[in-house]
């Protein structure tokens, strides 16, 4: 722990998701007074830790959300850094992605203005999806020259929300790109480890695919690091492991955690995938919930090339992740073995109480 960074404040905005949780326990780890900014009706689950302080907010009013912000710390004192995470990477209602990726954003930052909370740095959590599809004939890595084209709404709600900080002079902004974020809790990911359990591999397409990972860790890890550097203001960081994978690649390290070995490889064709996404969507909007599979993600998965650089994000602040995809993957499955044996003895212990009660 830094002790120098004891009495240093962050308030970490949309603190209780997957990488939210991570983020809150690594400003813990690393001696900060950590503010947990939630709504009011969002679950606690991975937000336990009792030197956790809490901020309620609503994200529909800005007039609340300046209260609470003038509110919450004695007069005078203000967060050294947030770290906005709000976000949703699915909706039922494509609209929603433009109200909380991009709406919410604005609204809170005029929140901050008008409880004159602004703090020294601000830390933005886009993606690698505000960039869209990269170079898919020659695979020459993504980096912070490409001219953003977003081909998906997910994508085009953080470029817009990008933007929309890069016209505020007023915010020392700093904006990360994380490509795709794995790690224990998450179920994008859980989906595919869960299918490689099962023996099946699923891919996409027969072109050759490069795909990128950051351990949720290391992703949080790199957020402390960028606030701490003086280079970081006004500047876009793309967020990686720093190499990138071919889908077999990506099965062998799975599967060798997963002490599976023999898994079936299984491509299927683009406009196989694009009628199922498309159904999954349907499906998802009749049931009023949000489909893992849509046509937005049907996107996401035809990209051929998320080959990246993190050049900047070295030069600037020294990141240097930890987790190789491997190292990554293997606690990863250690976190799904324990949940899944913590259900099963759940199941069979109502099962035992039922019949006991009977």
């Amino acid at each position: 722990m830094d002790t120098s960074q004891a009495a240093k404040k962050v308030l970490v905005v949309g603190a209780g998701g997957f990488i939210g949780g991570f983020i809150v326990a690594e400003g813990l780890r690393r001696g900060f007074e950590v503010w947990a900014g939630v709504r009011a009706s969002t679950s606690r689950k991975f937000l336990t830790d009792p030197r956790i302080k809490f901020l309620i907010l609503d994200y529909d009013s800005t007039d609340a959300m300046a209260s609470a912000l003038a509110s919450a710390l004695p007069e005078g004192s203000r967060w050294d850094y947030m770290v906005y995470n709000l976000g949703a990477t699915k909706c039922t209602n494509f609209a929603d992605f433009n109200r909380i990726n991009f709406s919410y954003l604005r609204s809170f930052v005029e929140a901050v203005r008008k409880a004159d909370m602004m703090p020294s740095k601000f830390l933005y959590m886009s993606s690698l999806s505000a960039v869209g599809p990269g170079d898919e004939k020659n695979y020459t890595p993504i980096d912070t020259k490409a001219v953003p084209r977003p081909n998906t709404r997910y994508g085009l709600s953080k470029i817009k929300a990008e933007t929309f900080l890069q016209t505020c002079p007023d915010v020392p902004w700093t904006i990360f790109r994380p490509t795709g974020v794995y790690g224990p809790h998450e179920q994008d990911y859980l989906m595919m480890i869960k299918s490689i359990d099962r023996h099946w591999d699923f891919g996409v397409g027969f072109r050759k695919q490069m795909l990128t990972f950051i351990y949720v860790e290391d992703l949080a890890a790199a957020i402390f690091e960028a606030l701490d550097s003086k280079h970081t203001v006004h500047r876009i960081y793309i967020i990686s492991e720093g190499r990138a994978y071919t889908q077999s690649e990506f099965r062998r390290i799975v599967a060798r955690a997963l002490g599976r070995r023999f898994v079936i490889p299984v491509r299927l064709p683009l406009w196989a995938t694009y009628i199922a996404s498309l159904v999954a969507e349907k499906y998802g909007i009749a049931k009023m919930q949000p489909s893992t599979l849509n046509t937005d993600k049907y996107k996401i998965m035809r990209q051929r090339n998320w080959a990246c650089t993190i050049a900047d994000s070295v030069a600037d602040f020294g990141f240097h992740p930890i987790f190789s995809l491997e190292k990554g993957i293997e606690v990863t499955v250690d976190a799904y073995r324990k949940a899944e044996a913590a259900r099963k003895a759940a199941i069979a212990a109502n099962k035992k109480k039922k019949g006991e009660n009977r």
